[in-house]
């Protein structure tokens, strides 16, 4: 009888701790989605530690946040750094 029991409880017991699988409440990087404006302010400040003292980089941050961050400004692609680029004279 108690072996009965006892591989009742196992399976239940198993049953159980497979069951709560779907209910795991995790929340990864990707499903929170992104903030354009935040990626654009971060890129600024990249393109400033990579360029130095020929990147304006206030300029690019208010831009930014004039435009909402649907102006993304990549380091490596000179069309959208060349308005935040300064002469050194």
């Amino acid at each position: 009888m108690s072996g009965k029991i006892t591989a009742a409880f196992v399976v239940i017991t198993m049953l159980a701790l497979f069951s709560n699988f779907g209910y795991v409440s995790s929340n990864p990087a990707i499903a929170m989605g992104y903030d354009p404006l935040d990626i654009c302010i971060e890129n600024c400040a990249q393109c400033k530690k990579m360029l130095g003292a020929w990147f304006e980089g206030p300029l690019c941050a208010e831009s930014c946040i004039k435009n909402r961050g649907k102006m993304m400004p990549e380091c490596e692609n000179f069309a959208s750094i060349s308005p935040f680029l300064n002469k050194l004279y």
